[in-house]
């Protein structure tokens, strides 16, 4: 008859080497998610007392983590490195100092964009001035954060991608009048040596250039008499 062991009644190496050996049915499930797998491996190394186990029982233990949890020997031997070092294994970042707190807040940002759009983007002193003013003349207390910043770093919270969505707007193309083969007679204002020159393109076909029909410029002569080729 097959005994149907919990995992938890492993109490030594030996028992784990019966277990790998496929001899000892053992009743387990894998952790799921990754604190849980990192918890149980924490647990088994201290369970089994891995720091005081020799090469060939810490051997044991290795092989038994990588089939019940699924990771690979390199994951296995990281992890149980900082076990060695730390004495717990953990996910990596999980003790990270906490990063700097934003003095201002996407709120502020959009006071600002706000406030640049109303008097049309002025300089930067104007602006903190303005921003000083709503809050302590008008006593509009949401500019008490932004009444408090320095100029030079105004302008970095308008090069900001917070502000240039709140700043961010399009306009059509505007339609302009364009003379296009407007032809006309040259307004010399009374004066000799304009000229004028008419150029047609029939346009090219298959790749081929098309014939360019060019006009003779003419010379105007300052004496009286009729025009003259150039």
């Amino acid at each position: 008859m097959e005994t149907i062991m919990n995992l938890k009644a492993l109490k030594n190496t030996e028992e784990l080497q019966t277990f790998l050996d496929g001899s000892q049915a053992v009743a387990f499930s894998i952790p799921g998610d990754k604190k849980a797998r990192y918890y149980f491996i924490q647990s088994t190394l201290k369970q089994f007392h891995y720091r005081a186990l020799n090469k060939r029982q810490k051997g044991i233990v290795i092989r038994f983590l990588l089939q019940v949890t699924g990771y690979s020997l390199q994951q296995i031997t990281r992890l149980i490195q900082q076990y060695l070092k730390a004495g717990v294994v953990q996910q990596r970042g999980t003790n990270k100092p906490p990063g700097f707190k934003r003095k201002y807040t996407a709120t502020d940002i959009a006071l600002l964009a706000e406030m640049d759009e109303r008097y049309n983007t002025p300089s930067g002193a104007v602006i903190k001035k303005l921003c000083e003013r709503a809050y302590s003349i008008f006593d509009e207390t949401q500019y008490k954060n932004i009444a408090n910043i320095s100029v030079s770093h105004l302008y970095n919270l308008r090069g900001s991608t917070g502000y240039q969505k709140q700043r961010r707007h399009f306009e059509k193309t505007k339609s302009r009048q364009v003379a296009i083969g407007d032809r006309r007679k040259p307004n010399t204002l009374g004066k000799p040596g304009y000229i004028r020159v008419d150029t047609v393109h029939q346009g090219d076909q298959d790749g081929i250039k098309g014939v360019y029909l060019r006009c003779q410029p003419w010379r105007a002569n300052a004496r009286a008499g009729s025009p003259q080729k150039a």
